[in-house]
């Protein structure tokens, strides 16, 4: 290895190990790993940032605001009102829902298609009776299975076939990757619904996580000061009740006002209402020590009198959502104090004790408590999914027809190729705003920055694989264990290898790192690319292992109380199912 391989193949290791350890976020250790190698003189200065300018940064971009166009479009709301007016058996509403999501994201981000099927599920699970943790992987593993299937499914599909355009001279086109992802699709979905289900971990079904995730009345109590209390007259910084810690005190009400934040400096007065939070051990102690009432589960809330329409959402924290690492004084600092936090549940768990203290984590769940008119922008600008029903763009008319026409119209022009497919999908995304399907606002609130900066950070470094000659290097490597006489088996050993590294690392980084490999190894071979890189594609999007895989993954999580090694119990399986049909469709599909 020459000096420029040796420096190239440390930064890659040293990104594969950072994007496993997901001690940062995926965004900056993809920029650490540009910068280092402009520093290093692997990557030329001058083409540091032409990753985000490729057209495989566009296009994933656009597609993301697609997907809300759709949905602002109500589309989506369409589909869903017809599932849940039908009366149907636990087995139907798992194949529907699976099915459901699978196809839409088919044709948009399979993460937004997860996340507007999330209310959907939650409400089914409870008017069914059935156990959430029974819905909730089926529909995320199904949103992966979707994104097979087109082009624009995935990112790692987008990315696969602009490389191929660097490649081979012509990028795989929209239904190119049907012929392999629909049958892989429809093989999963099988195995999910007949199978795959029943082996999440029975303890997950023991109860459903969707009602009995936040027990309200044990942790969020309103008591009353009574006519004799010792407290009466008395400022609250001198009751050691608060100074404890035992207590949380949210708010402070009477019988005809509206809660007002609590200071040191307030006086006690009879039938004051104390809003506070605790462990329900702590409850009675105080209620005999100083003759409080127990009143109901809080109703107040922090409004003006103007308000009435005050409501408590749950919500699952994304994975670019700014609150992840962050603690509750962030969370309070950036809504504004327009909510309050309510309860706080990982992995199925409620979060009781020392809520302040606690560091938010992707995926957790966050019961907030807010107002009506405002809590859809709270949602979006704290980066959550809502897991509740609530009012998204009243003010906005139905144009499911402008939507669909304008998809289509996109999508026929970048099959005949009269336009590229960023540019057919950005003049969609401009019919949407000049008709109002979307807002000028929405259209930066949609794209996912992160990925964005992943992608044009790490574009570059995989281009100087290539110039290195690294990724000759390694499937050379690989080559010398396996041998050159079946590619039908180096095939099964590049897809398994990036299923596996997609378990781990962002699926679009695993794209970016495995292609040029999958090219360079064809090329040792003297065969044809397509199959290598059609196998990257599958692979990279079926993170089926870990929670962290994929964010799809990670957004079910909380909701329906899973366990880091549940993910490969019913994964691993289903993996092997996909490579056993896989490998020959794409050797079917695509000959050598």
């Amino acid at each position: 290895m020459n000096p420029e391989q040796i420096y190239i193949s440390l930064v890659l290791v040293i990104a594969l190990v950072m994007f496993a350890w997901n001690r940062w976020r995926y965004d900056l250790v993809a920029m650490f790993c540009l910068l280092t190698s402009v520093l290093l003189g692997v990557v030329p200065e001058s083409e540091a940032f032409s990753g985000f300018g490729h057209p495989a940064v566009v296009t994933v971009a656009a597609v993301l605001i697609i997907s809300q166009g759709l949905s602002n479009a109500g589309l989506v709301s369409l589909v869903t009102e017809k599932i849940k007016n039908l009366s149907l058996s636990p087995f139907a509403v798992l194949v529907i829902l699976t099915l459901t999501v699978t196809v839409m994201s088919a044709f948009m981000n399979n993460v937004g298609a997860l996340a507007l099927m999330l209310p959907i599920t939650m409400t089914a699970a409870a008017q069914y009776n059935i156990p959430v943790a029974r819905l909730l992987m089926p529909l995320a593993f199904g949103s992966l299975l979707g994104g097979l299937t087109t082009l624009i499914g995935t990112p790692p599909n987008i990315i696969i076939a602009a490389y191929r355009a660097e490649a081979a001279g012509q990028p795989f086109s929209m239904f190119d990757f049907s012929p392999v992802g629909i049958p892989i699709a429809i093989a999963g979905v099988v195995f999910i619904v007949l199978v795959g289900w029943r082996l999440i971990p029975r303890e997950r079904m023991k109860k459903n996580v969707a009602t009995q995730l936040f027990e309200i009345n044990s942790y969020l109590t309103e008591v009353s000061v009574k006519e004799n209390c010792e407290c009466i007259g008395k400022r609250l910084s001198e009751l050691p009740l608060f100074k404890e810690g035992k207590l949380e005190l949210l708010g402070i009400a009477t019988p005809t006002s509206y809660a007002r934040p609590a200071t040191t400096r307030h006086v006690v007065r009879q039938e004051d209402i104390f809003i506070i939070r605790a462990d329900p051990n702590e409850i009675r102690p105080l209620l005999d020590q100083y003759d409080f009432e127990l009143l109901t589960t809080a109703t107040h809330v922090f409004e003006e009198p103007d308000q009435h329409s005050s409501l408590m959402l749950e919500g699952v924290i994304r994975a670019d959502s700014p609150l992840v690492n962050r603690d509750i004084r962030f969370l309070r600092r950036l809504s504004g104090r327009a909510v309050a936090l309510v309860g706080l549940a990982r992995q199925g768990r409620p979060v009781v004790r020392r809520l302040r203290r606690q560091i938010f984590q992707a995926g957790d769940v966050l019961l907030l408590l807010g107002h009506e008119e405002s809590i859809d922008e709270q949602f979006r600008q704290l980066g959550l999914w809502p897991l509740a029903r609530r009012p998204i763009g009243l003010d906005r008319s139905r144009k499911i027809g402008i939507a669909l026409v304008t998809f289509m119209a996109a999508i026929v022009l970048a099959m005949s190729n009269v336009v590229s497919v960023p540019i057919a999908f950005i003049l969609a995304v401009m019919v949407y705003v000049l008709t109002g399907i979307i807002r000028v606002r929405e259209i930066y609130e949609q794209v996912d920055w992160a990925v964005i900066i992943l992608l044009g950070a790490l574009i570059p470094v995989g281009h100087a694989l290539e110039t290195t000659s690294t990724t000759a290097l390694f499937a050379n490597t690989m080559l010398g264990y396996v041998g050159t006489g079946s590619p039908a088996l180096v095939i099964t050993l590049l897809l398994i290898i990036t299923m596996l590294l997609s378990a781990v690392i962002n699926n679009a980084a695993t794209a970016v790192v495995m292609a040029p490999i999958a090219v360079a190894t064809a090329q040792s071979m003297e065969v044809s690319s397509d199959p290598f890189l059609m196998a990257v594609a599958i692979g990279a999007s079926c993170a089926f292992l870990t929670p962290f895989g994929h964010q799809s993954n990670t957004l079910v999580m909380g909701p329906g109380g899973y366990q880091f090694g549940d993910y490969w119990k019913m994964g691993l399986p289903l993996e092997i199912v996909i490579v056993a049909v896989s490998v020959p469709l794409i050797l079917w599909a695509w000959p050598l």
